[in-house]
Order: structure tokens, then sequence, then C-alpha cells
């Protein structure tokens, strides 16, 4: 029932956008077609959307950290004016008056009663479902294969200089850091700091997973990097220094690369 929540625009105000609308099976439960994530009536989101996989292991969610239990994640794109712009209430009334969700509900949950809570719980269940594990690292690491000599090298630079932040196996830490990007003037995103009214929480977003990355762009909380390269040109030369930068990125990272033979 969760996958057919997630799947179904009735969640909107105008029964247009579904979650799936910005985070598609097709490019890592992302989108990839624009910068910042499209709702209701053509409205422009202020953060692109992140890639959905591994939740279980989450213990926040968003770029500021704004939503701390997954049951609970769902409700921030449904009441977002610019996302999907719905009441959880009125959500609720139009599941009751459809020919399926009755059916549904009873069969997950032994009651037909369509609940606001109930609706979450399903779509985080499904979301639980996500889940990214049988990629070639994942196939090196339980010693069923081998990286090529160039996979190797590059492994051995990302452990170098990426794993502190984008720590495996999720590929990410779960923490809030600055990677030292200049702060959009038209947004003007401050991340984590509009949630905890913290100083020391300026201009730091959630570390987003790499998992399924070659799928996953645009790059960054705004999406203002469209390759892997643009990213990996940004933490060699790119970084801006303030106060509250993460402190894996006070050196400058190098990278020199081997010729391979």
């Amino acid at each position: 029932m969760g996958r057919a929540l997630f799947y179904d625009p009735l969640l909107s105000k105008n029964n247009q956008i579904s979650c799936a609308s910005c985070h598609s099976p097709f490019t890592a439960f992302t989108h990839v077609d624009h910068d910042l994530s499209h709702g209701i009536e053509d409205r422009i989101g202020t953060r692109n959307s992140p890639a959905l996989m591994n939740l279980a292991w989450h213990t926040s969610f968003m770029w500021d950290g704004a939503i701390n239990h997954l049951d609970m994640q769902a409700l921030a794109p449904i009441s977002h004016p610019d996302e999907m712009g719905e009441k959880i209430e009125s959500v609720v009334k139009k599941l009751q008056q459809s020919k399926n969700y009755p059916a549904l509900f009873l069969k997950a949950f032994g009651d037909s009663i369509i609940t606001g809570e109930h609706t979450l719980k399903a779509m985080s269940q499904f979301m639980l479902t996500l889940v990214s594990s049988n990629s070639k690292y994942d196939s090196v690491m339980r010693k069923q294969a081998q990286f090529t000599p160039q996979q190797k090298n590059g492994y051995a630079l990302f452990q170098k200089n990426c794993d502190a932040c984008h720590a495996e196996p999720l590929f990410t830490n779960l923490q809030f850091e600055n990677n030292g990007l200049e702060v959009d003037t038209t947004l003007n995103d401050y991340g984590r700091m509009r949630i905890t009214k913290n100083k020391s929480d300026s201009l730091k977003f959630k570390v987003p997973t790499l998992r399924n990355i070659e799928f996953s762009f645009p790059y960054m909380h705004d999406g203002r990097f469209k390759t892997i390269a643009a990213v990996l040109k940004h933490y060699t030369s790119g970084v801006k220094q303030s106060q509250t930068l993460s402190v894996y990125l006070q050196k400058p990272i190098v990278i020199n690369f081997k010729r391979q033979s």
C-alpha cells in the first residue's frame, strides 16, 4: 500500500504531483531534469530532491535534518506549499472516498478506517525497501569480485580524501557539514541553521550518500553541479573558507592520479 501511495498524485492538492514526481525509480529515486524540485502549478521548490535509499540507517531526514523520524518524513513535501501543497486531513478524506484504498488499509492494518498516522506509516514502510547493497563495491567487499586497477586506484584516492564524510558502507556519515559552497544569493539557504537557530550550523547540510551517484545528478543541495567532474573540481579548487567549514576540508584536497599501464 505504501508503494501505491508513493506513486499516487492524489496526495497533492491538485492531484497531479506524486512522491515519484521528484523521486523517480529510474534515477536513484531523485530527479535529474532540473536543479530544484518542481511542485503543483509549476511552482519551484527551494532545494534539489535527495536520493532515497538505505533510509533505515538514517536518524534525520531532509537536507537540514528538519525531520527526525521516517514515519513523519512524507508529511514535509505533502504540506510544503511549493511541492504538493496539501493538508494530511485532506489527503485522508480523498483516500476514504477512493474505491481502492479502504480495502488496502484493511489488508495492511486490519481496519478500513483511514488515518493520517497509518497513511504516513505505510509510506515509510515502502521507503524502507529502497535498499542499495549490491554494487560492484559490495561484491568486492564480500570477496566475490575484484576491482580493476583503475577502480583500485580510485578507491585508494577515495579512502584518503573522501570517506571521512562519505563513510563506508552507506557512503555518508549521516552528519551535517559545511563543504565550502558559496551561498546562492537567490535562495539564501543556510542549511541546518534554519532548524537549530545556531550560528555554528551555518551553511551545514546533510552529507548525501554516494551510492548510485552516477544516476542522481545534479549534485549538492541546490543542484548547482551537473557532473561528478564539477564536484571534484569544487573540492580540489573551489572550497570557500569560513568559520563553520568542515574540519575535513580545512586542508586543500590534492588528488594525484596514477597512470595505468
